[in-house]
């Protein structure tokens, strides 16, 4: 895949994705359509177990390209067409079928911290911090997924008045695995990434699909989806590798079936 916009890695099932659009990443048509693009593949690629998205430079992303908005406003059909590849960029990152680890090593603002919402892991640097700051350009949006993650009051704080939080404070809320010195902070989320991927491509699947599902369901009826995915892989040539090898006291080999 070639892009403008991004940077992509592959090695040892692990791929890195790098929004690169100086100076602080925002997301313009572009970006957001090669964000699709790259997390649709990724998605469907045999040899990538798990990704890890961070920002070039000093920033993770600062949100939207606010120099897209005049454009918008006179045209009819354009804010609709710009909303729905807006909602697409973050639910491609949502639906795709690899855990993804987001390495925040700087702001991650509005639709920057929105991409950082689709990823199931995250991770900071210390120096990093978040908001949804649409409230200060006269706009409001995010509130359905900030309300998601922090108490009713911390998210209608953020939501009204831009409030930015601190990689410190989104630690002590237990919102992110580790807040760590700029240069920790890619070996670390590298870590978690192998060991994500060392497991089994068929169980790493449904894992993932259940983590998406279930927040949708019932307790019970997600329980018994679950349960349902267990069966299913108890079959598989992979679950009967793991137990060989826990019996055996080696490490398995998977074949993703």
């Amino acid at each position: 895949m070639q892009f403008q916009h991004l940077q992509l890695q592959i090695e040892d099932a692990i791929a890195v994705v790098t929004l690169n659009r100086p100076p602080v990443n925002a997301q313009n048509a572009e970006l957001r359509a090669e964000i699709i693009e790259c997390f649709d593949t990724l998605s469907d690629m045999a040899e990538v177990a798990c990704i890890v998205i961070r920002g070039a430079g000093k920033a993770f992303s600062a949100g939207a390209d606010i120099r897209e908005r005049p454009h918008l406003a006179g045209t009819p059909g354009a804010y609709g067409r710009h909303n729905r590849l807006t909602r697409e960029c973050h639910y491609a990152m949502v639906e795709c079928a690899k855990p993804i680890i987001a390495a925040i090593n700087g702001p991650a603002l509005g639709a920057g911290f929105g991409l950082v919402m689709g990823a199931d892991i995250w991770v900071a640097s210390e120096d990093a911090y978040v908001s949804m700051p649409e409230i200060n350009v006269g706009l409001a949006g995010g509130v359905t997924f900030l309300q998601r993650y922090f108490s009713q009051s911390r998210a209608r704080r953020m939501f009204y008045t831009g409030m930015q939080v601190s990689a410190q404070e989104l630690y002590r809320l237990g919102l992110i695995e580790a807040c760590l010195p700029a240069a920790e902070l890619m070996p670390y989320a590298m870590g978690i990434a192998r060991e994500i991927a060392a497991k089994s491509p068929v169980a790493l699947r449904l894992a993932k699909e259940a983590a998406r599902m279930t927040l949708a369901m019932p307790a019970r009826e997600a329980y018994r989806y679950e349960q349902g995915n267990t069966v299913a892989l108890s079959k598989t040539e992979d679950a009967r590798e793991a137990q060989m090898a826990f019996l055996e006291k080696r490490q398995p080999v998977y074949q993703g079936r």
